[in-house]
């Protein structure tokens, strides 16, 4: 039997798991991630909902209002994607579909953090457009959202890109390529 090995993860072991054993590992780790995501989430979506019970609240003006609405209805879609792999997994439990249903969790949660910026970037926008105006709101709203796509999209596809490369160059003494699971 093959061994597999790679320099970025020379600590573990080989793994030798089913189809069904890596959906399970990869379901887990899913919802590890979610579990980070969904607190940020509903910490956002609790503090959006006090907002609309202050006593400044009736002062926003139109487009203070409109940022409010939307960023909390981005806020509720977020929680609602980052909940959805638990309602698929509830649907296909027990139907040997967990290969499937981690494909859709993982599509799911990405689609979750596309949401998530916006919101977070919203949120900004108003409580600096309130605090110093509305340029300074623009400015940190847009600094946010490039941040976030910084960190969130581009820093996990370069190191990708480099975990690629190091795979590429690491050739185990057998000669075989090494490849992650």
């Amino acid at each position: 039997m093959a061994e597999n090995h790679s320099s970025s993860a020379e600590d573990e072991p080989p793994r030798h798991e089913t189809r069904f054993e890596r959906a399970d590992r990869n379901f887990s780790e899913i919802l590890q991630e979610l579990r980070v995501t969904q607190a940020g989430v509903q910490i956002l979506f609790a503090f959006l909902l006090t907002l609309a019970f202050t006593e400044r609240f009736p002062s926003l003006d139109t487009t203070q209002r409109a940022t409010y609405v939307s960023t909390l209805l981005l806020a509720v879609l977020a929680a609602a994607l980052f909940t959805a792999p638990a309602a698929v997994h509830r649907s296909l439990f027990g139907r040997r579909a967990k290969p499937l249903i981690v494909r859709v969790s993982s599509r799911l949660a990405g689609l979750g953090l596309v949401v998530l910026v916006f919101a977070v970037s919203g949120a900004v926008l108003l409580v600096v457009d309130v605090a110093v105006g509305r340029t300074g709101g623009i400015i940190a709203s847009a600094g946010t959202l490039v941040a976030c796509a910084g960190l969130w999209g581009l820093l996990p596809l370069l190191v990708r890109r480099a975990a690629d490369k190091d795979r590429e160059s690491d050739t185990p003494d057998d000669g075989r390529r090494s490849r992650l699971r």
